[in-house]
Order: C-alpha cells, then sequence, then structure tokens
C-alpha cells in the first residue's frame, strides 16, 4: 500500500472523462515499485476549465508533473512553455513534467505505447497498409508512429474534416505521399486502429464496418472500458488478431513514469 506523506509528490491524471482510466492505480504501482514517493491521482476537468486548473497546478509546489487524455491533449500543448519536437508535429501533449525552474515541459508518448503494444501482439506495421479511425490528439501521434516505423501506407478517418486535411498534410510533408483521406470500409487494409472514445458507451456504433473485416487482418482499439471493445470483439469472432487498450497503456506507462521522474526528453 502506498504511504502518502506531507513530502508525497503528486502526478494528476486531467479527462473528461475520467472514471474510465487505468493510470492513477498502475502508474502509482510503477512509482511505489521504484521506490518513488509519488501518487498519481485522477482529476475530472471539463474542457471550459482546462487552462485554469492548469494554472493553479503550475502553481502547486508537490506537483511534479501532469498526465493528459482525452480530451486535453490538444489545449495542452499551448499550456506548456516547452514541447518536445514529437509534440510539436502531432500538435498535442499527453505527459508533462514541470522542471526545476518552475517551466512545464510536454510530450506526447502515446504513439510509442500504442505502436509497441501492436508489436507485443506479434503485429508489425513495417510495410502494411493502415486504416486508423481518430486525428484528434492520441490519434495524430499514433499517426506519426505508424508511419516513422515504415507503414506502406496510412489512411485515416474523422468526423472532423479540418483536422483530419491538416493532419494528412502535415504527415505528407514528413513522409511523402504516404497518407490519406479514408473511410469506414477496412477493406484492403492489414492493420485497423480505433483511436477514440467510440465504442465506450453501450449503443455506441462500431468504429468501422466490421462486416467487411477478415481473419487476416490486426485490429487495434485504444479504449481500456470495456476491457474488451465490441470492435475487438467482433474482430477476434473472425479470427482477427488484436490488441486491446491495455496493451497500448501496459507499453505506455513505464514511459510515462520515465519522463515525469527524468531531466531529458523521451528518445523515440
Amino acid at each position: 500500500m502506498t504511504i502518502i506523506t506531507g513530502e508525497t509528490r503528486i502526478f494528476p491524471i486531467l479527462g473528461d472523462p475520467i472514471a474510465q482510466v487505468r493510470s492513477p492505480q498502475f502508474l502509482t504501482q510503477i512509482l511505489q515499485r521504484r521506490e518513488e514517493n509519488g501518487i498519481v491521482p485522477p482529476m475530472h476537468v471539463a474542457p471550459e476549465h482546462f487552462i485554469d486548473v492548469m494554472q493553479s497546478l503550475r502553481k502547486t509546489q508537490n506537483v511534479h508533473g501532469i498526465v493528459i487524455t482525452i480530451p486535453h491533449k490538444i489545449p495542452a500543448l499551448d499550456a506548456c512553455d516547452l514541447v518536445s519536437e514529437r509534440a510539436k508535429f502531432v500538435g498535442s501533449v499527453n505527459i508533462i513534467r514541470k522542471q526545476s525552474n518552475g517551466q512545464l515541459y510536454g510530450d506526447n508518448v502515446d504513439g510509442i505505447g500504442y505502436v509497441d503494444g501492436v508489436k507485443k501482439e506479434g503485429f508489425d506495421v513495417k510495410g502494411k497498409r493502415a486504416l486508423l479511425i481518430g486525428a484528434g490528439g492520441a490519434g495524430s501521434a499514433v499517426a506519426f508512429e505508424i508511419l516513422q516505423r515504415e507503414a506502406e501506407y496510412l489512411a485515416i478517418y474523422d468526423l472532423d474534416q479540418d483536422r483530419l486535411n491538416s493532419l494528412i498534410k502535415r504527415l505528407n510533408e514528413r513522409f511523402p505521399n504516404r497518407a490519406g483521406v479514408g473511410d469506414q470500409d477496412p477493406t484492403g487494409f492489414d492493420f485497423i486502429a480505433n483511436v477514440t472514445p467510440v465504442g465506450m458507451r453501450a449503443g455506441d456504433p462500431y468504429p468501422v464496418d466490421v462486416s467487411k473485416l477478415n481473419s487476416k487482418q490486426f485490429v487495434a482499439d485504444a479504449i481500456t472500458k470495456p476491457e474488451v471493445s465490441p470492435m475487438v470483439e467482433h474482430a477476434r469472432s473472425l479470427g482477427c488478431n488484436t490488441m486491446v487498450g491495455a496493451g497500448m497503456f501496459n507499453a505506455e506507462a513505464e514511459i510515462l513514469v520515465d519522463f515525469m521522474l527524468r531531466d531529458h526528453p523521451i528518445n523515440n
């Protein structure tokens, strides 16, 4: 059991909703295992209050870092004083460290965690065709990482056309002619990835047209509640290899703690 004292360092996680996140328990356990006196409490923060909360946390002296989750990853970029080149490219932040001088330094390691989790399940995106659902903060990070690891082509679908087009433009500037607009039809893709909240609530539609999935495809989802998303459950019934949201989180958790405790960036 974690012993909380007056010297305990606080690394809150901010999100809306927040009940589904696994980070408070598991990141605190990693800190405890490393014999660090720190905790990761959940904070339910609505978007309209995010900046005010960030300003308060900046002034709270025993807050040493902040974990960012949906829907705050994009506004968190502007809340930082400094960000990594990776975070700047994807336009979002999911982890912030408070430097010794009080400045907030942000990075985004969502893409690393997602693709590392997929790799641990035996699938390599190199040379493959991928369909990604979601062009938000996490989606942008996953898109960058998929192409960074030499996927042949990446199609992306998102309801927000402006952010979708912006992401594809930036990706093609970095990875010429390897990204384009997709839809919800998974036909012709080796790898199908959902990085949206779709599937968390009862009655949600599937992120893709699951009637067109086949057993040779790898299907991954980022949501952690329910533990097995409806899309992954359906894919498994077809014989697909899959990754659930916990796979992403487990791969990413150690990286998040490393970042909070150290004074140097996480290398890709």
